[in-house]
């Protein structure tokens, strides 16, 4: 979300996908519950409770506007939400309304899946709450306000003709320059990170303001429309050269009462981490997991780099400290890399041999009509990550699906070239895996067939990246990369990343880690390169808690994969368990354990 939200489509990832009218299988979608209630005569309190879920709905897609883009509605796409205060008092009374009309509901009256729908949107509506009253990152976070999400769906969909969305954006342009000024109104002791971020990512702002005059240039609109949306589209440059003024004055001139610390600290991450994650651990339970995690992972990474020792480094000494080892042996097949100028090239070949794998393995559905669209990230999502999937919204489940890469261009060439490292021959692969397949794009293609829009909509982190996390080393056990040792040791030193995140988001946010001290750790015993350990400083500096995710998840997937095979014994295969498991669309796992487990 461009402001105090919480991130509500995590599970869409900032999904693109639009419809400006509710397309048939949206309504059946939203409906599909009480048909089948009737059609299998169950309790009222089923009927009444689908009811319910129907009316939440319609007013969610009102209340926020933003969302329902990113679902696939554009009925409200020229509304901009502003982030003012009268907009949040009222964010927070649909999410009190709300809950006390969920009040009437007990989940031990209600089915098994329409419990996790009610948790979930239960969840939701108090993880909103928790984020307006105490969070309040509305008020340090600037790069919170951004407009240029909504109108990079409204003018790159094609959810209607080109003029229509045209007209659409040149309505939402009106409300910019009130937009940028809540958004100054509302900021108080912000984040140095965050303020320079916010600068950084304007760039990408403009680029897509730009685009809207170059499409509309090309358009058919009359002379008097496009005469207006000029004259707003110049509007809007002025108050985004205004929010940016604000913020680089503060720059020039800190607030009087200094800056705050990007660092949460322990109560308001243990708080977060409860509505995010919403894992059964808590939030330093998991970071002692993680750190246990760790010390498996690099005696297992010891054997392997001793055993790849001869070939790849010779006659040269060992040295006593096995992560010495493990060091050198992973920076010499790191030296194995795609050239940079080729890099989209090698990441687009690799793409249909996965898909074939899987296909030849009987691991797990996928349809492959469905588009992936391998580009550069948008400027104004840059400076976070280095790749990205954007999927479409529920309601659009063919639009196109972005794996966003972010370009090396502008980087030195050591800079390059430590990036290349980090991104080897191997780990370029599992990147693959990772955000594209079976990762992201399929495990969000099945959410989106999922029959509950709730769990597609108000899907949890952990689980996305659990499952992201997972098929990596599925992949791996079912034989991809030949089961070498360079391939395995690429592996956990990737898995490492996942264990190292949780570690290094607590340390940082919780137990005050230092710069220096976090690069070390990511550079001596999580063997990522330089560029890396850089990249990823910046990131846990804006980001918190989100980190955990990849960990949290993977964690609680394989534990479940392992309680099956316990329960299931012979009858346990690898592909219902993967299709059952994403059936649930993107309900945290701990919810889709009870789902599987029972009888």
């Amino acid at each position: 979300m461009s402001d105090y939200r919480t991130v509500v489509f995590s599970a869409l990832l900032a999904g693109l996908g639009s419809s400006l009218s509710l397309p048939v299988q949206a309504s059946q979608a939203t409906n599909q519950d009480v048909k089948q209630a009737v059609k299998q005569q169950v309790r009222p309190e089923a009927v009444q409770f689908s009811k319910m879920r129907t009316q939440f709905l319609k007013e969610f897609w009102k209340q926020d506007p933003e969302s329902a883009m990113a679902a696939g509605r554009f009925e409200l796409g020229a509304k901009l939400s502003l982030p003012d205060e009268a907009g949040r008092k009222a964010y927070l009374q649909f999410c009190e309304r709300w809950l006390n009309n969920l009040s009437a509901f007990a989940t031990d009256t209600l089915s098994a899946n329409d419990q996790t729908d009610l948790v979930l949107i239960r969840n939701y509506l108090e993880a909103n709450r928790w984020y307006l009253q105490t969070y309040r990152e509305f008020a340090w976070n600037p790069s919170q306000h951004n407009v240029a999400g909504g109108f990079d769906n409204l003018l790159n969909t094609d959810f209607a003709p080109k003029e229509r969305r045209l007209r659409l954006i040149s309505e939402r342009l009106n409300a910019v320059p009130a937009y940028y000024q809540a958004a100054q109104q509302s900021i108080d002791q912000p984040t140095l990170e965050h303020t320079q971020l916010a600068i950084a990512q304007m760039a990408g702002t403009r680029a897509v303001f730009a685009q809207i005059q170059q499409e509309a240039q090309t358009s058919s609109l009359s002379k008097a429309e496009k005469s207006e949306l000029q004259t707003r589209l110049q509007s809007a440059g002025k108050a985004l050269d205004g929010y940016a003024d604000f913020l680089q004055t503060l720059v020039a001139h800190p607030p009087a009462q200094g800056w705050r610390s990007f660092r949460i600290g322990q109560e308001l991450y243990a708080a977060k981490f409860k509505a995010d994650i919403q894992s059964p651990l808590s939030a330093q339970q998991m970071y002692q997991k993680a750190l246990a995690a760790k010390a498996e992972s690099h005696q297992r990474m010891a054997e392997l780099a001793d055993q790849l020792w001869p070939r790849v480094m010779g006659e040269a000494a060992r040295p006593a400290d096995a992560t010495q080892r493990i060091k050198l042996v992973i920076d010499k097949l790191s030296e194995q890399h795609v050239q940079p100028d080729q890099l989209f090239a090698e990441i687009r070949r690799q793409l249909p041999q996965l898909e074939a794998w899987i296909q030849q393995h009987d691991l797990l559905s996928l349809d492959t009509r469905k588009p992936l669209v391998v580009r550069e990230t948008p400027e104004y999502e840059r400076g976070v990550s280095v790749a990205s999937i954007e999927a479409p919204g529920i309601f659009r489940p063919h639009d196109k699906t972005y794996y966003n890469v972010t370009p090396l261009t502008g980087q030195s060439a050591e800079q390059i070239e430590s990036t290349l490292r980090e991104y080897n021959h191997w780990v370029l692969q599992i990147l693959n895996i990772h955000e594209a397949i079976p990762g992201h794009y399929t495990q969000l293609q099945h959410a989106n067939q999922s029959p509950s829009v709730i769990k597609a909509l108000f899907g949890n982190g952990a689980m996305i990246e659990g499952w992201a996390v997972y098929s990596e080393r599925m992949m791996l056990e079912s034989g991809y990369g030949g089961n070498t040792p360079e391939m395995w040791l690429m592996y956990y030193k990737w898995n490492l990343r996942a264990i190292c995140n949780t570690i290094l988001d607590y340390q940082v946010h919780v137990m005050g880690m230092s710069e220096q001290e976090a690069k070390h750790f990511l550079t001596q015993e999580a063997f990522q390169t330089q560029a890396e350990a850089d990249g990823k400083w910046k990131r846990v500096q804006y980001t918190s808690v989100q980190l955990t995710s990849y960990f949290s998840g993977y964690a609680d997937i394989m534990a479940l994969r392992e309680e099956l095979k316990q329960q299931r014994g012979t009858q346990f295969r690898l592909k219902p368990f993967h299709e059952q498991f994403l059936s649930y669309g993107s309900a945290p796992v701990g919810m889709i354990r009870q789902l599987m487990l029972k009888p």
